[in-house]
């Protein structure tokens, strides 16, 4: 959902990250080969962020599943039949190959210093089951989640500051700002 990575983008975007949405990837032949996935088309990120002061690259996994019962611990056990939906989560081969290319793409535009640190978040709008093991299982595996109430804190963040002229930062305001 483009709006969902959008609202994402701003929300980094407000915490000095630079951020490019539906980023692709652009995988060699071997690459392609080396992850197992050889007519792979070229690979999309939903949100691509980059914050300079610590020369970090995040990636930003986005289901909002607003309308569904939400994104579920069990979906990241790789025999799961939702675990598709997962794959840089799912199969670190595919994370590390990914990964590679991102950063040395990134490099050779000139949009990030070289060797930048490359991590994985997942922002979802909203979770299924238990908060606290969906945490706990991405602590563990060095990701990142970005919680519901993340996202309103970031959201509530925005309607506080400066105006700009961006969707989510003018909904913020009519929706978060106190009378």
């Amino acid at each position: 959902m483009d709006a969902f990575e959008k609202v994402i983008g701003q929300i980094l975007d407000y915490q000095d990250y630079w951020t490019r949405i539906s980023f692709k990837v652009e995988l060699t032949k071997e690459e392609k080969v080396e992850m197992g996935r050889p007519t792979t088309p070229r690979w999309e990120l939903d949100v691509v962020g980059y914050k300079a002061s610590m020369n970090e690259v995040l990636v930003v996994e986005c289901k909002s599943y607003l309308n569904s019962p939400g994104v579920h611990v069990r979906d990241f056990d790789p025999s799961s039949k939702l675990a598709s939906r997962y794959k840089l989560f799912v199969e670190p081969k595919t994370r590390e190959v990914v990964f590679r290319r991102l950063a040395l793409q990134l490099t050779e535009k000139g949009l990030c210093a070289p060797k930048p640190v490359v991590r994985l978040a997942l922002a979802a709008g909203k979770i299924a089951g238990s908060e606290a093991e969906l945490g706990q299982l991405f602590e563990n595996e060095g990701f990142e989640l970005f919680t519901p109430d993340w996202i309103r804190e970031g959201l509530s963040d925005i309607s506080a500051a400066s105006y700009d002229n961006e969707v989510a930062s003018v909904v913020a305001k009519l929706l978060l700002r106190r009378k």
